[in-house]
């Protein structure tokens, strides 16, 4: 997902300042990375350079200027083009790393591979009571709610994974140290 294609999303609500288009961004995607200004003016004038949005007023207000960026025909075409495509299914998840430390420890002999991912599971479900408190606090936007489930979700496949991890750890140490 690029950071241009988000705020032409954000802009096709109507047109925005950097600070307002990396507001809107914090509150609609609460579990993303936070968007830095810099970012944010960087992928605003790649959208000007590339014709996707416009500049459409230039205030000061007696304080720092503020350019006001729109979107254009053909940024509103891009847009509509990124949303009718489907993502991909990820190649890579939290999983595979687990299983690379637990293939790790096993060849390495450093540590123990079941006590890992005791430890794994328990910061897992440490995360999920904290995604699960978002969801039940009254009022809480519906953006938040909806990315605690995805979150949730798959937070819930890694831990089925390691529960299937914990029950072929002899058969995983005898492949690893076999070859």
């Amino acid at each position: 997902m690029s950071t241009g294609n988000v705020l032409l999303g954000l802009l096709a609500a109507g047109p925005g300042h950097g600070y307002d288009l990396k507001r809107r961004h914090d509150e609609r995607f609460p579990e993303a990375r936070p968007l830095a200004y810099g970012q944010v003016y960087t992928s605003l004038q790649r959208l000007v350079r590339d014709g996707l949005a416009e500049v459409d007023a230039t205030e000061s207000d007696g304080g720092p200027e503020r350019t006001t960026y729109r979107l254009t025909e053909r940024g509103s075409l891009t847009l509509r083009t990124w949303l009718g495509e489907p993502v991909p299914p990820a190649p890579v998840s939290a999983a595979n790393e687990i299983f690379a430390k637990v293939t790790a420890i096993i060849a390495s002999g450093f540590g123990d591979p079941a006590a890992f991912l005791r430890l794994q599971r328990a910061a897992h479900l440490a995360r999920m009571r904290e995604l699960t408190a978002v969801k039940t606090v009254a009022g809480a936007p519906l953006s938040a709610v909806l990315s605690a489930d995805y979150a949730l979700t798959h937070l819930d496949a890694d831990l089925r994974w390691m529960d299937n991890a914990a029950q072929r750890l002899g058969a995983l140490a005898e492949e690893v140290t076999s070859a």
